[in-house]
C-alpha cells in the first residue's frame, strides 16, 4: 500500500496557484486572457492537479480501510485475551474452592463443605458458559474491564488458597505440637520404667548371669579338687583320714566317691572366705569404698585374660595378692612339703613371684580367677551380696538347699533328712535367694 507523501501534494498545489497567478496578473495588465500556449499550459495543469488529487482521494480510502482492519484485529485479539484471563481465573476459583472444600472435611464442617461444594458447582457452570461464548464467538464487549476484574478474581482466588494453606499448617503444628506433647510424656514414662527396671535389674542379672557363672566356678572348683586329691594319692596320703579331719563323724553312701564332697567343702570355705566385703578380704587396711562401675570394669577386663598373664603383667594388682593369699592359705606347708617334697613354690609366692607352670597351679588360678569374677559381677549390682552356710544336723529345704547326692538322698529312710555339711555355700544377692549345696547324712546329730 502506498503512502502519502504530504510535501509532494503540497508542492503540486503551489505550483497550480502560481499558475494562476500569472493568468490573473497578465489580465490585468494587458485586460485580455492570454492564448496560445500559456492557456493550453494552465489548461494542462488544472488535468494534473485533478488527477493528483483523484490518487490522493483513492490512497486516504484505502487508509482508512486497512486502519478499520487493524482495529476490528486489535479488538478481537483483546476480546480473546479477556476471555482467556476469565477462564485462568475461573479456574483458580476453582482451585481455591476444591482446596476449601478438602479443608472442610477434616475436621468434618458439613456448612463449610456444602458452602464450597456450592462455590465449585458455580465455577464450572462459568467454565460452560466460557465454553459455548467461544464456540458462538460471542466475545466480551468491555474487554479492558473484564481484564482487570479477571485478574482481581485470580488473585482472590490465589490469596484464598493461600489462606486455606496457612489454616491446614495451623492444624498440622497444632497436631505435631500434641504429637510432641504426647512423646514426652511416653520419654517420661520411660524414663520412669527405666528408673524401675534399673532397681530391678540386679534381680533378673542375678537369674541371668550370676546363677550361671556361679555354676561355672563351682565346676572350677570341682576340677581343681579333682586333681588336688589324685595328688594326695599319688604321695601316699590316707585321703578318707584327711576327709575325716575336715568332717568328723560323717557317713558317706559311696566312700569312694563321696569323701571329695570334704574337700569341696574345705576349698569353697576358703575361697569365699570375706565375700560378702568389697575388698575380698579380712585385712582392716583394705579401703571399702568402691563403685559399682569400679567392679563391673575389673569383671569385663578379667574376663577376657588368662589369669597367668594378667598375674604377669600386673604383679600388684588386686586379683594378684587376691590369689597369692588364697594360695598361702588353702595349701598347707605341711601338704606341699607332701605333694612335691619341698616349699620352693611357697617362698616363691610369698615374696609376688609368679606361679609354676603346672597343671595344678593352672587349676588353681582358674579357680581363683572365676571366685575373683563372680565376687565382682555380685558387687557390680547395686544390692548387697553375702553367703550363707547350712549348720550341721538342719532339717533338709529345699527352698534353702539342694542335695550334691541327688540318687542317695531319694533313698533315705527318713522322713525329715538333715544336712551333714554344706559343700557349696549360698548366695543371697539382695532379694534373691541362690541354693547351697549340701551333703545328707543318717547323723541323728540336730542343728545346734
Amino acid at each position: 500500500m502506498e503512502t502519502v507523501k504530504p510535501l509532494d501534494v503540497a508542492s503540486r498545489k503551489g505550483k497550480l496557484r502560481r499558475a494562476f497567478l500569472k493568468v490573473i496578473n497578465v489580465k490585468k495588465l494587458t485586460g485580455v486572457v492570454p492564448e496560445g500556449e500559456e492557456v493550453e499550459r494552465a489548461k494542462k495543469s488544472q488535468v494534473k492537479v485533478k488527477l493528483d488529487d483523484k490518487v490522493l482521494v483513492k490512497n486516504a480510502t484505502n487508509l482508512s480501510v486497512s486502519f478499520d482492519k487493524l482495529e476490528e484485529e486489535y479488538e478481537k485479539t483483546l476480546s480473546m485475551e479477556a476471555l482467556l484471563a476469565k477462564l485462568f481465573a475461573t479456574v483458580s476459583s476453582i482451585k481455591a474452592s476444591y482446596a476449601q472444600l478438602q479443608y472442610a472435611q477434616s475436621p468434618y464442617d458439613p456448612a463449610g463443605i456444602q458452602k464450597a461444594d456450592s462455590l465449585v458447582v458455580s465455577e464450572l457452570k462459568t467454565l460452560s458458559e466460557l465454553k459455548q461464548s467461544f464456540l458462538n464467538n460471542q466475545f466480551d464487549p468491555n474487554p479492558d474491564k473484564t481484564l482487570v476484574l479477571a485478574e482481581i478474581q485470580e488473585l482472590s482466588s490465589l490469596l484464598k488458597t493461600y489462606e486455606i494453606m496457612r489454616k491446614r499448617m495451623e492444624c498440622q503444628l497444632k497436631l505435631k505440637d500434641s504429637e510432641i506433647l504426647f512423646l514426652k510424656e511416653k520419654f517420661q514414662e520411660s524414663k520412669n520404667q527405666n528408673k524401675l527396671m534399673e532397681k530391678r535389674l540386679p534381680l533378673v542379672i542375678l537369674h541371668n548371669h550370676f546363677v550361671t557363672y556361679l555354676n561355672h566356678t563351682v565346676k572350677s572348683i570341682r576340677g581343681f579338687v579333682k586333681l588336688m586329691v589324685e595328688q594326695m594319692k599319688f604321695s601316699g596320703w590316707d585321703v578318707h583320714m584327711a576327709a575325716e579331719t575336715i568332717q568328723p563323724q560323717i557317713f558317706y553312701y559311696k566312700q569312694e566317691n563321696h569323701t571329695c564332697f570334704a574337700f569341696e567343702h574345705f576349698v569353697c570355705n576358703v575361697m569365699f572366705e570375706a565375700f560378702h566385703l568389697p575388698c575380698f578380704t579380712s585385712e582392716p587396711s583394705s579401703s571399702q569404698t568402691q563403685s559399682r562401675e569400679t567392679f563391673f570394669e575389673r569383671f569385663t577386663e578379667l574376663r577376657s585374660m588368662k589369669a597367668k598373664e594378667c598375674l604377669a603383667s600386673r604383679p600388684k594388682s588386686r586379683f594378684s595378692r587376691f590369689c597369692r593369699a588364697k594360695y598361702l592359705q588353702l595349701v598347707h606347708p605341711k601338704m606341699e612339703q607332701a605333694l612335691f617334697g619341698h616349699l620352693h613354690v611357697r617362698n616363691q609366692i610369698s615374696v609376688g613371684e609368679e606361679f609354676p607352670e603346672t597343671s595344678f597351679y593352672a587349676a588353681f588360678l582358674e579357680m581363683a580367677k572365676r571366685v575373683w569374677l563372680l565376687h565382682c559381677l555380685a558387687f557390680s549390682l547395686d544390692v548387697k551380696a553375702s553367703v550363707f552356710q547350712v549348720s550341721k544336723g538342719c532339717r533338709f529345704s529345699e527352698v534353702y538347699m539342694k542335695s550334691v547326692a541327688e540318687e542317695k538322698f531319694s533313698r533315705l529312710s527318713e522322713s525329715e533328712p538333715r544336712v551333714a555339711f554344706t559343700v557349696v555355700p549360698g548366695f543371697r544377692v539382695g532379694n534373691t535367694l541362690v541354693q547351697c549345696e549340701v551333703y545328707l547324712s543318717r547323723s541323728s546329730q540336730r542343728c545346734t
